[in-house]
């Protein structure tokens, strides 16, 4: 029975005989219950406006939760226009690139000249080609052209100037 019996060393006089663990053991039962402290129950009546304070932080908190998603919803609605525009410009991409390698396949001279045989074209001779000689040089003439109305303008003021010069 010695192994069941608590101990509390709170008497200075504790004294390690067999006899003693019985009455310690009783007296320190009787110490522990007044020692114990007395719990109480208090109410606290709710403050005016309390009620209402946590109703607007609720609403609040809501409100800024309902922010947030539906930016984030804005948010992956544009990154998936932006995907499927994307994926628009890739094939639009990869079409102009297929055109722009037939539309060269085309111009080649080769095609041109096989497509002009099909009209019944030939080639031409050095038998059919005649050069001429032209007698005057290369000059071009651009007539006159008539002036703006800015320049008729600045024309006059310039005619004014000279003439009050002398």
């Amino acid at each position: 029975m010695a192994e069941n019996t608590v101990r509390y060393y709170m008497d200075e006089s504790y004294d390690d005989a067999d006899s003693d663990e019985m009455t310690e053991a009783g007296d320190a039962m009787q110490n522990d219950s007044e020692q114990k402290p007395e719990i109480q129950m208090r109410k606290t009546e709710a403050r005016s406006g309390s009620v209402f304070k946590i109703i607007c932080v609720s609403l609040l908190a809501a409100a800024l939760l309902g922010s947030v998603i539906y930016s984030l919803d804005k948010r992956n609605t544009a990154y998936n226009k932006v995907s499927t525009l994307q994926e628009k410009l890739d094939s639009v991409a990869a079409e102009n690139v297929r055109l722009q390698s037939e539309l060269d396949g085309k111009m080649s001279a080769k095609s041109i000249e096989e497509y002009a045989k099909s009209l019944g074209m030939e080639k031409i001779d050095s038998t059919q080609i005649k050069y001429i000689q032209i007698q005057t040089g290369d000059v071009v003439t651009i007539p006159e052209q008539e002036k703006g109305i800015m320049a008729k303008i600045k024309s006059f003021f310039d005619k004014c100037v000279e003439y009050f010069r002398g």
